[in-house]
């Protein structure tokens, strides 16, 4: 006879051991970002002519600009070149994001994705 208020065949302890999981999951997420959040990533433009340095909190730390690239009467060039490097930058940075966080969902067994 099953006891009342109980789950057949152990759910309690089994759910326990699922929070624990989650718990220590959250955890090692957390320290991911963190480390993420940490590290820096450059992009460059032009031949190198532009550089863009960018935090994995996508904050724009550094931008170096060679000396042949700034030209008065080309501006535009110019804020192409910051434009398409920073953009680059900021890409690296969500593709090493997207990385962590597709190894933290493979780790719950989704399938290494979530779908948002």
């Amino acid at each position: 006879m099953a006891k009342r208020g109980g789950f057949p065949g152990g759910m309690p302890g089994n759910m326990n051991n699922l929070m624990k999981q989650a718990q220590r999951m959250q955890r090692q997420m957390e320290e991911s970002q963190k480390e993420l959040e940490t590290k820096e990533f450059t992009a460059k433009a032009g031949g190198g002519a532009v550089e863009v340095t960018v935090t994995g909190k996508k904050e724009v730390t550094k931008v170096k600009l060679s000396q042949e690239v700034v030209d008065p009467d080309d501006v535009e060039m110019l804020e192409d070149l910051v434009m398409a490097a920073t953009n680059e930058a900021l890409r690296m940075a969500e593709e090493a994001n997207s990385e962590v966080m597709g190894k933290m969902a493979g780790g719950l067994g989704l399938g290494g994705g979530l779908p948002f």
